[in-house]
């Protein structure tokens, strides 16, 4: 039977066991935990084992020190030209100081979705929707520099604000997607008149490149042209001086190389008539080759400083 000393010491082993669980503390990794003495706080427990007074101190608040993500929910906002969305986003946030998170605002989630809330619809409602829609990062950018500096005396540091989403009404987005057809149609037309363009310029071009090149080269052919016509010109001066210079020292046969000339001159336009099927060729013919003989011998004559002596034949005479 129990007597009355075992059950004192079973209660006193008891309660100096409770004192113990009561004055060690074990603050996991990652939680920082404030202490508070009659009320108040008096200093902030991190991670490790630590030892406080029982029954005196207690556990104030238990705040995770680690990034947090705060959903914020779906909520209606007027865009600047009338336009109404609904919009949600993510909040990313970590704690800095405990004490003031703990002591410096109540309900710190939910004080933060309200702030985050707020300031969306004053960010989204001061922007029209195409620009609304187009600028997510400018939008995160602005909503996280706002919401940081208001949470500052709470001791929390947001990293991040995300949108995840802008829903215009269905209608709106029908409208949309016509402006946005009737855009691209727009483009097309003005891709294929540009190419229509710029085709029409390279053949203007190409044609313009030909008619230089075939000016350039009508104007070589005549260039050219005038140069053999100035080559025969200087030809038949120096032939016409050598004949002048033989006539003048008393040769004869001079005389005929003109005769000849132009008698030779009158076969070959009589032989290129396209009426002539028959064309007769007069007995005087011999005497036209013995003056391009007498030429010859004249020109020689003239190459190598002699006087020709051979007798001057005659026209008209038989072959």
């Amino acid at each position: 039977m129990i007597d009355g000393y075992t059950v004192i010491s079973l209660l006193l082993t008891l309660l100096a066991v409770v004192v113990i669980l009561q004055g060690v503390k074990m603050v996991p990794q990652g939680y920082n935990w404030t202490v508070q003495r009659f009320g108040r706080y008096t200093r902030t427990l991190t991670p490790g084992l630590h030892l406080i007074i029982p029954f005196v101190d207690r556990i104030g608040h238990r705040q995770n020190m680690m990034e947090q993500v705060l959903d914020i929910p779906p909520q209606e906002v007027i865009s600047e030209d009338n336009a109404q969305v609904i919009t949600d986003a993510v909040c990313f946030y970590q704690l800095l100081d405990a004490v003031k998170a703990s002591y410096e605002v109540n309900d710190l989630t939910r004080a933060m979705q309200n702030l985050v809330m707020t300031n969306i619809r004053a960010v989204l409602g001061s922007m029209e929707l195409d620009e609304m829609l187009s600028n997510r990062d400018r939008i995160n950018s602005s909503l996280l520099s706002k919401v940081d500096d208001a949470t500052d005396p709470w001791g929390v540091k947001v990293t991040r604000v995300e949108i995840r989403d802008i829903s215009p009404p269905s209608d709106l987005v029908d409208a949309m997607g016509r402006q946005m057809k009737a855009e691209r149609d727009k483009r097309a037309v003005i891709l294929d008149a540009e190419g229509e363009r710029q085709a029409a310029i390279a053949v203007a071009e190409g044609a313009k490149a030909a008619q230089v090149l075939k000016a350039e080269g009508e104007l070589e052919a005549a260039r050219r042209q005038a140069e053999a016509r100035e080559r025969l010109a200087e030809a038949e001066a120096n032939a016409t001086e050598m004949v002048s210079r033989a006539i003048a020292e008393g040769d004869g046969r001079a005389i005929n190389y003109f005769i000849a000339q132009k008698y030779v001159d009158a076969l070959g336009k009589l032989a290129e008539s396209d009426n002539n099927k028959v064309m007769m060729i007069p007995l005087e013919a011999s005497s036209v080759i013995g003056s391009i003989a007498g030429v010859s011998e004249i020109a020689r004559a003239a190459f190598e400083g002699g006087n020709p002596t051979v007798t001057t034949p005659r026209l008209g005479a038989s072959a």
